[in-house]
């Protein structure tokens, strides 16, 4: 396999301004996949020349790498308008789409007239989805046959237009009067049954599987997992096709709904293209609005310490104990935070599943805090003991409010990160949303309240 390095970068672009003849033998020894990985580094000039040198079939081939997703649209402005359209004809349907939400509105009508009448009509279908359903990664390159036909009828449909469809390991069989989904074969049952049978008596009859165009695509992606599909069919409500969701373009979707989620649950707004393609302006905006939402949270940390002043100027001891406290409940609750918006993601979960969470977490955060409240408080009397610090005539009493304010943060804090998921999908926010600084900030105002709560109980006549 080929590695695309800056190297190989770096001599696709001196072959393009020097010997088309090299540049063709370089590109011959490359998969269409690294020929679209090398596209992205190079300048929109450069690489429309690099397509102009491909082989047409290659071409498409690249053109169809969602690695070239947010780079085509620039690239085929500068292709010959000749080859524009029969380029962008031969993509696959879903890949079409995907390059017309990246031109301009206002380029669309130039590239739309490019095409045939045909693939403006589909494009004008598909462009009605988000991009984030069913119908926004679906494909319209299927194959189907009426369920009057017989095995050797199809499969001689399927040799002659098997080459123009995306997949065609699964075909579809429609009633030939409403086109309604009744019955999905595969092809190797097919290929295996008796060239006189009808269609419908191949392979066991049960309801096809199937998704609406307005699904979410994650959905459509936990149904292609849980029962190993190659491909789903989506359907209108009248159970008639409107085309495929592929295996491969659900990774494709999955990977970038997992970036968005890693974004914003590292407590920022996702980004729309990748990190070194953002400008300078757009990764203050995605940044700025987070972190100030955040910061205005802690102020709520500070008002919470200006609450307890008193307290702190009679026993200062007690400030030393602050991040320990208040970092333990932080970690917990992220923790939960985590688990639960996977199991979320997975469908492990429903939203009726918030009370089993809260009654699962709440004695788990109690074990934890008591596991670090046990530490906290043997680390005091150890530090005392061996003369590594001294904390006074109290600090027996001192270690105790450690131990079982650290008890109440953590259970709080693991109570708190499991709900806050639940919340945020009750109202209609994605889960994700709750990141971990986010709960991380919730938790340190109320584990301040609980940890000087705990020591005006245990400390007051003494330090306080």
């Amino acid at each position: 396999m080929i590695e695309i390095s800056p190297h190989t970068v770096a001599q696709l672009l001196y072959l393009v301004h020097s010997d088309p003849e090299e540049l063709q033998e370089a590109l011959g020894e490359l998969r269409a996949p690294d020929i679209a990985e090398a596209l992205k580094e190079l300048p929109p000039d450069a690489a429309a020349k690099v397509m102009a040198s491909l082989p047409f079939d290659l071409a498409v081939h690249v053109f169809d790498e969602p690695e070239l997703t947010r780079h085509r649209c620039a690239i085929i402005q500068r292709i010959d308008p000749r080859r524009v359209g029969p380029l962008i004809e031969a993509m696959s349907s879903d890949q079409q789409a995907d390059l017309f939400r990246e031109v301009p509105h206002e380029e669309r009508s130039r590239l739309l007239a490019t095409v045939s009448e045909s693939t403006r009509s589909t494009l004008r279908k598909l462009l009605k989805y988000p991009p984030e359903t069913a119908g926004g990664i679906m494909t319209t390159e299927f194959a189907s046959v009426p369920s009057d036909w017989t095995v050797g009828r199809a499969l001689m449909l399927i040799s002659e237009v098997g080459g123009r469809k995306e997949t065609v390991y699964a075909i579809y069989i429609v009633d030939p009067a409403t086109q309604e989904l009744v019955h999905v074969v595969s092809l190797r049952e097919l290929l295996t049954a008796h060239r006189d049978d009808n269609v419908l008596d191949v392979g066991r009859r049960r309801p096809p599987l199937t998704v609406t165009a307005d699904i979410d695509r994650e959905e459509a992606a936990r149904l292609i997992s849980k029962y190993n599909l190659l491909a789903i069919p989506v359907i209108d409500d009248q159970r008639r096709m409107l085309g495929i969701v592929t295996v491969d373009d659900v990774i494709d979707a999955l990977v970038e709904e997992s970036t968005e989620d890693v974004q914003r649950f590292g407590g920022m707004e996702a980004l729309d293209a990748p990190y070194m393609e953002i400008g300078f302006i757009e990764m203050i905006r995605k940044r700025a609005g987070w972190l100030c939402a955040l910061f205005l949270s802690e102020m709520l940390t500070a008002t919470a310490m200006q609450r307890f002043q008193g307290e702190i100027e009679r026993a200062a001891v007690l400030a030393m104990f602050i991040p320990l406290v208040m970092s333990s409940g932080g970690n917990s609750g992220s923790q939960a935070t985590s688990l639960v918006i996977r199991a979320l993601a997975l469908k492990e979960l429903s939203l009726r599943d918030w009370w089993r969470i809260a009654l699962r977490e709440l004695p788990t955060g109690l074990l934890l805090g008591g596991i670090l409240g046990v530490i906290g408080f043997v680390r005091i009397v150890l530090w005392q003991n061996i003369h590594i610090f001294n904390y006074g005539p109290h600090y027996m009493l001192l270690a105790i409010t450690v131990g079982f304010a650290l008890v109440g943060i953590v259970a709080f804090g693991s109570l708190a990160g499991s709900m806050l998921p639940f919340l945020l999908k009750r109202i209609g926010f994605d889960p994700a949303s709750a990141s971990a600084p986010f709960v991380a900030t919730l938790v340190d105002v109320t584990g301040l309240v609980i940890y000087f709560s705990v020591a005006f109980l245990i400390l007051h006549g003494t330090l306080l």
